[in-house]
């Protein structure tokens, strides 16, 4: 049984390395005992979801199935946000050669873990560890859009890396050869690597971050407590600075109130997990007119949080997208901040902002109104969209390999420690939804990708040019 059990991967690390690509301290099960350690093993891992099959994942009767469909073409459902398009831009390398099994299997080598799809149900095979309870939040909201949208979510076979930085560069990529299919929770304009929506919209336990909807409201309620006008005319941060970051090094150069119009305070995480996370609550946190935001090592999720507050969200040059963020606009929803004579940058955007405070309202106004339209009814429209735009590309049947193991959401919650199951029951769809996903806009032109970006890059530049008559009027 222990020989049996040291060999079983699992969805929270036992008997995997971190990955090799982004280190952290490996997984440490010593608090539980040598037996208990091997029975939960292969109780989660084998002997679960052979009795869920029948109600998690499964397929709907025939019977079933038209009763939905019926109730479901009843309902006229809504068109997708216009971000949707960047689906197509995402999947464009592979639209006309497709993706081979060959493809996939090449991929591994920068995946954490492998997703296959067959017939409703879900199945897995883990390489390497995630860091704190991401892998199992993320396929606990692939289980959810599974429930959610029974029986319309295709077979599909996904590689996937579960760490904040891409890996497939656009450089790298030699003329004619096609890049690497790998989904993750970002990506740049210089690589490929496909985004897909980040475990924490099923909640972060690990800091006390609730599912989206949930910690939206909380959010959104914190951010009511004052008027603009109340709100402290700073713009602030709060965050760890030692994660190899050099805007956030250079940011804690900009500390001054007076100086140059901030607040910016370190963040200790030991000292919070003291207290529980209570001083580092996001609803607490929306009292201040500016909220800044500055990438850590790479992406960070924190960027749905500050565009939550209502507060004018002013962006430090970000070098990483997600998949919602493509509906950011600058000027319209947030305020474009230069990583260049950093300090000068945010003081010019609070000394904007506390000048025409009606605009600076409207815009943070403006961001908080998206992040409300980014339910989780779209979140799933989302996943499903993207899976199902994935999957007609490729030129294969999904198999899932042998040593895959089937993940359903009793063998999910038999790993869960208390308080992830409580996160995970609290983000649970409760039945399949009675309206079908949002309708996928047409694949627009090509241009419209080149254009959008030129748009962006035209705004920000005319607020650097604002930026710098400012300043050369002040010298």
């Amino acid at each position: 049984v222990d020989n049996f059990a040291s060999q079983t991967k699992t969805i929270v690390g036992h008997n995997l390395e971190p990955t090799p690509w982004h280190l952290f301290p490996p997984k440490n099960f010593t608090d539980e005992s040598r037996h208990s350690r091997a029975y939960k093993i292969i109780q989660c891992s084998y002997l679960t979801c052979r009795y869920a099959a029948t109600v998690v994942g499964a397929q709907p009767s025939e019977g079933q199935e038209e009763e939905r469909r019926g109730l479901v073409s009843s309902r006229s459902p809504p068109q997708c946000p216009n971000f949707f398009k960047f689906i197509y831009r995402d999947l464009e390398p592979w639209m006309t050669t497709r993706i081979s099994v060959n493809h996939i299997n090449e991929a591994k080598e920068h995946a954490a873990f492998r997703i296959v799809i067959v017939e409703g149900k879900l199945f897995v095979d883990l390489y390497y560890a995630c860091v704190q309870s991401r892998l199992m939040f993320t396929l606990w909201g692939i289980l959810q859009l599974i429930k959610k949208y029974p029986g319309m979510v295709p077979d599909v076979d996904m590689m996937f890396d579960c760490m904040d930085k891409p890996t497939i560069e656009r450089a790298r990529v030699e003329n004619g050869s096609l890049p690497l299919p790998l989904f993750r929770y970002c990506t740049t304009e210089a690589h490929f690597d496909i985004p897909f929506p980040d475990w924490s919209f099923w909640g972060w336990p690990e800091v006390n971050v609730e599912a989206w909807d949930e910690q939206f409201k909380e959010i959104k309620k914190g951010s009511q407590a004052q008027t603009w006008l109340k709100k402290i005319p700073r713009a602030y941060w709060k965050g760890n600075p030692d994660v190899e970051s050099p805007i956030r090094l250079a940011l804690m150069q900009c500390n001054d109130s007076n100086l140059w119009g901030t607040e910016i305070i370190r963040q200790d995480w030991a000292e919070e997990a003291k207290t529980g996370y209570e001083r580092s609550k996001l609803s607490h946190q929306c009292n201040y007119r500016y909220k800044i935001y500055a990438e850590g090592y790479a992406w960070s999720v924190s960027l749905k949080y500050i565009l939550s507050c209502g507060s004018l969200p002013l962006l430090i040059s970000p070098q990483y997208e997600d998949f919602f963020t493509r509906a950011l606009v600058p000027k319209l929803n947030y305020w474009p901040v230069s990583n260049i004579d950093l300090c000068r940058s945010i003081k010019f955007a609070v000394d904007w902002g506390n000048t025409n405070p009606s605009q600076a309202e409207a815009v943070g106004k403006r961001a908080q109104h998206l992040m409300e339209s980014l339910s989780m009814d779209r979140v799933y429209d989302y996943m499903f969209h993207l899976i199902s735009e994935y999957a007609k590309l490729q030129d294969f049947k999904p198999v899932p390999p042998s040593s895959a193991q089937q993940v359903c959401e009793e063998s999910l919650l038999c790993f869960a420690d208390d308080k992830q199951k409580e996160f995970l029951k609290k983000s649970a769809v409760t039945d399949g939804s009675s309206t079908p996903p949002c309708t996928l806009i047409k694949r627009p032109n090509p241009n419209f990708f080149t254009i959008w970006n030129d748009q962006k890059r035209k705004i920000i530049d005319n607020v650097k040019d604002m930026e710098n008559r400012a300043n050369a009027a002040i010298t």
